[in-house]
């Protein structure tokens, strides 16, 4: 049986004109008509889900943990204050290493009537914060080489990019990179 106690639990945290709202299945129907477009789906394949797997899909999220208890997930949906409607979503999945440390890959997607507000980058670094103030020892995003939104997402986050790509996606860290060879 896993252990959730074992992960963070995600909290509301106000962003600026955002609030970050912790994911619920509750969130499925209205985060719908958000996500319901092929092209949000662009660089990282797939397709939009529909109402009743996007509502199973929320309520397994809900959990805050894998099956195995391996991994926690951590999941926001990002409202804008000023008139209360959905604009996208961030996440988090959380992993431990070998030596202990602690993993935090993110993931951010922003509803296109929503794209080129700051949405992103202003979720993405709050969740970042929320997480260091966790102990998360270090942040991974995996980022399509063609997607230049979502780089500088990441670099505003502090992360660099890395010579490995995962699926064709770029691994960025927030690890300094390994020390270069004595000659």
């Amino acid at each position: 049986m896993p252990d959730p106690a074992r992960w963070p639990v995600a909290t509301e945290i106000t962003a600026g004109a955002l609030r970050l709202e912790p994911l619920r299945a509750a969130h499925a129907a209205e985060a719908f008509t958000l996500l319901d477009d092929v092209r949000l789906h662009t660089w990282t394949g797939g397709h939009p889900l529909p109402p009743e797997q996007l509502h199973a899909r929320y309520r397994r999220l809900e959990r805050g943990c894998s099956p195995d208890g391996e991994q926690g997930w951590l999941n926001w949906m990002l409202r804008r204050d000023s008139d209360r409607q959905l604009v996208g979503t961030v996440q988090a999945t959380l992993a431990r290493t070998p030596d202990g440390r602690v993993t935090a890959e993110l993931a951010w997607v922003i509803g296109t009537a929503h794209q080129g507000h700051g949405h992103a980058r202003t979720g993405a670094r709050a969740m970042a914060h929320w997480l260091r103030t966790r102990r998360v020892d270090v942040l991974l995003a995996h980022i399509h080489p063609e997607h230049p939104a979502s780089a500088g997402v990441a670099r505003a986050l502090g992360l660099t990019p890395t010579d490995t790509t995962v699926d064709g996606e770029i691994r960025w860290t927030s690890e300094p990179p390994p020390p270069a060879p004595r000659t």
